[in-house]
């Protein structure tokens, strides 16, 4: 793990919202997609199987698909980006009890800044850094 990996933990849960906004608003918009009518051919149910044309209604062919396949990319960025977060908070839970998990979690998974967090436990902000730096180097 890598302060960058840990860094990028608080965009990732922003841009996952992001992402369930836009992910909702492309499914309002493929709801609102027009049914158009089709014919399609088929076999009669009854030997001999006879072709019959049969008239159906669909979704805009275009349109639909468009959409669906930006719902598709949206929703693989999202799982990516849940993954990566998962790494991070699993990463932080294997860490032995005491305060430097805490600093962990209070810095990368809270988004505390590190002076906030070195006055919850009583260090200074520099001394908050030379932890985080400790762990990341020795990891």
């Amino acid at each position: 793990m890598n302060r960058e990996q840990l860094n990028k933990y608080k965009k990732n849960k922003r841009d996952i919202e992001n992402l369930d906004g836009i992910i909702a608003k492309l499914q309002e918009r493929l709801d609102a997609v027009p049914v158009v009518s089709g014919k399609v051919t088929k076999s009669s149910d009854d030997f001999p199987y006879i072709e019959e044309h049969v008239q159906v209604r669909v979704e805009e062919p275009k349109a639909a698909t468009a959409l669906k396949m930006r719902i598709y990319e949206k929703e693989k960025r999202k799982d990516q980006l849940i993954r990566e977060n998962e790494k991070v908070e699993k990463y932080i839970a294997a860490m032995p009890d005491g305060t430097t998990k805490d600093i962990f979690e209070m810095v990368f998974l809270d988004g505390m800044t590190q002076k906030e967090v070195g006055e919850s436990v009583g260090y200074t902000q520099s001394m908050v850094s030379k932890v985080i730096k400790d762990i990341l180097k020795h990891s």
